[in-house]
């Protein structure tokens, strides 16, 4: 994986895997990092990448700003037959997509 952007509370790594493009996410997500993942998101969006699958397993803390990236890309995905697919999230931040109700807009696996 690259690493694309690593700062004291984020780390965002970018590779292709096969057909799919994986994003991994670890540390925080919040309003100091969430225009990094926003602009990530779109760029592999733009690929030809048969689906987007962003990794949340070393993800620790997601805030509103975090959220608000995922509903984006989640309404981007939408209009391309829905390419992405959050995984792994850690027990606190799986909480937090429930509370929110993001669970029901993103597949979580």
């Amino acid at each position: 994986m690259d690493l694309l952007i690593r700062t004291e509370a984020l780390q965002i790594q970018s590779a292709r895997s096969g057909s799919d493009h994986v994003v991994e996410l670890a540390g925080e997500l919040d309003l100091a990092g969430s225009a990094n993942v926003g602009e990530e998101l779109r760029r592999v969006e733009a690929t030809d990448a048969r689906e987007i699958v962003l990794d949340v397993s070393r993800l620790t803390f997601i805030d509103a700003a975090g959220i608000r990236v995922l509903l984006e890309a989640e309404t981007r995905s939408r209009s391309d037959s829905g390419r992405l697919r959050v995984t792994q999230p850690q027990r606190e931040v799986k909480r937090v997509l429930q509370l929110t109700g993001v669970d029901r807009a993103l597949p979580l696996s």
